[in-house]
């Protein structure tokens, strides 16, 4: 793989660090103006590789390592670095707080819906709460709860500890709200087969030419666990739509939609979270929006989540709550997108929602969540390849790794982006329905492919991924910005794709939606640097022998003794010795490794028996 990933994401560093710091003080906003995500991502950009990879750490002023310090030195020493930090988390706690509640509204990220293009967003409209925010908070909440557990245990400073309680309180409270406000906005959608979204379901599903009553009762039969799941479990957060469920015939859908979901119940057993926004989000999920809260909710079941005990008693509860959610929807778009004997209906490109609209962007999204199941349903290993060759396919597709022709209408997806109707949005304040742009594809889709590739067990599939995932990244390196103040961040696809009559902004500062989303691509980059290496079983076998092979002729040197030989000769066979044990430890994980040490053992024997032999003829 030749992503440098600690030396990107210190560029990164260095580049946010220069644009947002100025005369000693943070200033948020980027070409999006100032809201409550974009906020939290550019804080992300900083604090979510310091806490995900431990050799970036900077919670520890005396292991802060020099390279770490080279590039946020902006930001001061090593002991400055993390009080700066510290204060800026604080600055973004208090700023996004509206009578005593956290705020998760959207703000500037809300465009009008490109139906009345001019139309002016209402104030009301601005501060709806928005799931994409409920995930970015509970990704920096936990971030920064980690980050604030750590770097306060070398502090002996009663004013600094008490500011770091204070802030720790507010981090706190924030991600209570967000979980609150995650399970809000989870919905069950039930229709019969012959409406329009069990329509469009049937024809994604239908890759045989079954009939359509076979069809279904063989759906429903898939889908009986998760039904039943959902209509016994869920018991917080939602609405009457689940005793839709009862209906044993009618099919259904579930995951996240866009915000708080219109007539969702409130969660009482919360406290100090502020009052509870009143939901107008339609009552169907969108696989966009069901992504984003299955990437933060998945936040918190890491295992620095659980060391730190970073969640209190009520949290763990909402946590436990989420988590069956989180469940029961990866298991559901994953039996969908893979269901049947032949080819899975998410290979028939491109998937169509159950509001009929069809997209490449969906497919990505839905091969994210097919990804998330792996090793736990019922997809088994082989299909990590599948998955893999789906991704390839879609990257050719969006002209990534395939040139694009003249007006090719594949670059959409890249610029402007795909456009999410917020329907519900129009209720508040007789406004516009509001809009939501997504155009992360290349990042998406480096980001799941590169989680391929830690899956695989096969080297050279592994390699061949990781062939395609350097392609895909030089892409995403075409479209990093190069004008003096923000070089270094993100997005400017127009330069990945200059042919294009498409104009788009980029003079107007970076785009901390891109910037950290590629920071989560770099992050998943060094967990597959992480894994242990992968061999062929040619090669663990050879290893095998080789090893046993050394071991036999040094046992049997062994046998003839060394009470006879000289110092030197003793000594390397201490050597030998120890290399053997070396080898023999890595013979499951680095056979390779085992392979080099077993041949240095032998050269040494065959050189003693050569010896050997020269002495005996000369005698």
């Amino acid at each position: 793989m030749e992503i440098q990933t600690r030396r990107e994401i210190l560029e990164i560093w260095r580049a946010t660090v220069g644009y947002s710091q100025l005369k000693g003080e943070w200033h948020f906003g980027g070409r999006d103006g100032r809201n409550s995500i974009s906020d939290a991502e550019q804080l992300l950009t900083i604090l979510y590789p310091a806490t995900a990879i431990p050799t970036l750490k900077i919670d520890r002023v005396d292991q802060t390592a020099y390279d770490v310090q080279d590039y946020l030195s902006d930001l001061g020493n090593a002991i400055d670095i993390p009080r700066r930090l510290v204060g800026y988390v604080g600055d973004y706690m208090r700023t996004y707080v509206v009578n005593g509640a956290p705020d998760f509204s959207g703000g500037t990220y809300f465009d009008p819906d490109e139906s009345e293009p001019d139309a002016e967003i209402a104030p009301e409209q601005s501060q709806l709460h928005v799931v994409d925010s409920f995930s970015m908070s509970i990704s920096l909440c936990l971030a920064a709860l980690g980050f604030l557990r750590v770097y306060r245990q070398d502090l002996r400073s009663q004013k600094a500890l008490a500011e770091i309680d204070e802030i720790e309180r507010l981090c706190s409270q924030r991600l209570t709200a967000a979980m609150v406000g995650m399970l809000r906005s989870f919905i069950v959608n039930t229709f019969d087969m012959k409406d329009p979204p069990g329509v469009a379901l049937a024809k994604m599903i239908n890759q045989t030419g079954t009939a359509n009553e076979i069809l279904l009762r063989n759906l429903l039969d898939s889908l009986a666990e998760i039904r039943a799941g959902l209509r016994q479990e869920l018991t917080i957060g939602i609405g009457q739509e689940a005793e839709e469920l009862d209906n044993r015939g009618r099919l259904f859908e579930c995951g996240w939609t866009w915000g708080v979901v219109d007539g969702a119940p409130e969660v009482a057993f919360v406290a100090d979270v502020g009052p509870q926004p009143v939901g107008v989000a339609d009552a169907r999920p969108y696989l966009y929006f069901t992504v984003v809260a299955l990437d933060g909710i998945a936040d918190l079941f890491t295992e620095r989540t659980r060391v730190l005990g970073l969640l209190d008693e009520e949290q763990q509860r909402l946590a436990r709550a989420l988590q069956l959610r989180y469940d029961l929807t990866r298991r559901f778009w994953a039996t969908v997108a893979t269901f049947g004997s032949g080819r899975w209906p998410i290979e028939d490109l491109p998937w169509t929602t159950s509001d009929g609209r069809s997209s490449d962007y969906y497919s990505v999204l839905l091969s994210s969540i097919v990804l998330q199941g792996i090793g736990v349903d019922r997809i088994e290993d082989v299909d990590i390849e599948r998955v893999g060759r789906l991704l390839e396919e879609l990257a050719n597709r969006g002209r990534i790794t395939r040139r694009p022709v003249d007006d090719d209408p594949a670059i959409s997806v890249h610029m402007p982006g795909m456009l999410l109707r917020l329907i519900g949005s129009e209720k508040v304040a007789q406004g516009p329905v509001l809009a939501w742009t997504v155009s992360s594809y290349s990042v998406l889709l480096l980001k799941r492919l590169l989680r391929v590739a830690e899956l695989l067990e096969d080297p050279s599939t592994r390699i061949r991924f990781l062939n395609l995932a350097d392609r895909i990244w030089a892409h995403v390196k075409q479209r990093q910005l190069d004008s003096p103040d923000v070089r270094g961040l993100w997005d400017s696809p127009t330069q990945a794709f200059p042919d294009t009559a498409i104009t788009f902004r980029t003079n107007d500062g970076p785009s901390w939606y891109h910037t950290e989303r590629v920071v989560e691509v770099l992050v998943g980059a060094a967990n597959v640097t992480q894994t242990p290496p992968v061999a062929s079983d040619e090669i663990s076998e050879l290893a095998d022998q080789l090893v046993a092979e050394a071991e036999h002729l040094f046992d049997r040197e062994r046998l003839r003794g060394t009470s006879d030989t000289g110092e030197q000769m003793r000594e390397s066979f201490q050597v030998v010795d120890s290399q053997l044990r070396r080898a023999r430890e890595l013979l499951r994980n680095r056979p390779g490794t085992a392979i080099v040490l077993a041949s240095d053992v032998l050269k040494v024997l065959d050189s003693l028996d050569a010896a050997r032999q020269e002495t005996s003829r000369m005698t």
